[in-house]
């Protein structure tokens, strides 16, 4: 049962989601914390939605570079998976207690409710992490929960103690009531969690971007969102893109009565959740060359490898007027050729794709 100090800490956690200063109040939580649970060391660590790093936003006793350097490596070690697929946060003392801790007179831990830490063959206090990593640092007992935001994995929190079996089902229990306000304060921090994108693959200066991660849209720093995404048929042709594992897409796509010319680039977020990201820049510009809108379909199509009666068909138009708009984008871009015009569009991404086509004119790193 909680006692009174317990529920007015978790209460206090609770009104700090209001606070307009997220940063102090994720260190006033931490402290509250400590006045609810047994912690010698806490870290509240937020996942960057576009580096996937876990970056410290409030400590108690952890040093900031090495909390997120135990945070790099925990999430490569089996026992990560454990934490996200846990409703109760899972502790140390979970899967039992080794012969030496014994000695120190702890008591096991419950074990009764959580799933194994990590492959049931091995336990947690078995593994390289624990003997490398958290019983040099005097660690006995430690427990972890995933801090989520509308299902979307924002953090975790790490509660440590040098008194073995301190993480029993009771508090594990109010952590896991906790989590959620915890997520929105660590959310709240970097308001915008994408405030290192900016810069990202040389972005250039001008134009509107916005940050896609699997539906969600996320605004950058400083810029305008980008006005693309408004248009119902622009998302089709992003799904497409970010399934096809293309790292680059560059085409020209109309909003309103206004061109812009648009490029997608791929971020993969988080070595865990494997979400991928997809960052859209536009900016506006004229079609170049001075191509119709009908000459950039039909020079997309071309570029595909369609026939003028294939383009034809798929435009409703009569073969006779493709070969004319086909006749006028070579005079405009100056292509000696169908094919070296094709060659250019896709060059240059003269592109107005379908979501069919992006498998076609996708840029991939090499080896993929």
């Amino acid at each position: 049962m909680l006692t009174h100090h317990q529920i007015a800490a978790a209460t206090r956690i609770g009104m700090l989601t209001r606070e307009r200063d997220t940063a102090a109040a994720c260190a006033e939580a931490l402290r509250e914390l400590g006045r609810a649970l047994p912690l010698d060391a806490a870290t509240l660590l937020e996942i960057d939605p576009v580096t996937g790093s876990h970056v410290q936003i409030a400590g108690v006793g952890y040093d900031a570079d090495v909390s997120e350097a135990l945070a790099a490596e925990f999430v490569a070690t089996p026992w990560y998976a454990n934490v996200l697929r846990s409703d109760l946060p899972p502790s140390i003392s979970e899967d039992g207690e080794d012969s030496e801790d014994s000695e120190d007179g702890g008591d096991g831990g419950d074990g009764g409710d959580g799933e194994a830490v990590g492959d049931p063959g091995e336990r947690y206090r078995d593994g390289w992490f624990y003997a490398e990593r958290i019983r040099p640092a005097g660690v006995r007992d430690a427990v972890t929960g995933a801090l989520r935001h509308h299902g979307r994995l924002v953090g975790l929190i790490t509660l440590s103690t040098a008194t073995p079996g301190a993480y029993d089902t009771g508090t594990r229990h109010l952590l896991a009531s906790l989590l959620p306000a915890l997520g929105v304060l660590a959310l709240g921090v970097l308001a915008d969690p994408t405030a290192h994108a900016g810069h990202l693959h040389d972005l250039p200066a001008g134009g509107g971007a916005s940050l896609v991660v699997a539906d969600e849209t996320l605004r950058l720093p400083g810029r305008d969102p980008a006005g693309v995404l408004q248009d119902p048929e622009f998302r089709p042709l992003l799904c497409a893109f970010a399934d096809s594992h293309g790292t680059r897409l560059r085409l020209l796509w109309p909003v309103g009565p206004d061109w812009y010319r648009v490029t997608l680039r791929r971020h993969t977020l988080g070595t865990a959740v494997f979400r991928r990201a997809v960052l859209v820049h536009e900016a506006p510009t004229p079609l170049p060359h001075g191509l119709s809108p009908r000459e950039l379909e039909v020079l997309t199509r071309a570029a595909t490898g369609r026939t003028n009666q294939a383009i034809a068909q798929a435009l409703f138009l009569s073969p006779r007027t493709v070969h004319t708009h086909v006749e006028h984008l070579l005079r405009k871009t100056g292509a000696a050729s169908r094919a070296e015009a094709t060659a250019l569009a896709v060059r240059d991404g003269l592109l107005r794709p379908t979501a069919v086509d992006v498998e076609r004119f996708v840029e991939r790193a090499l080896g993929d």
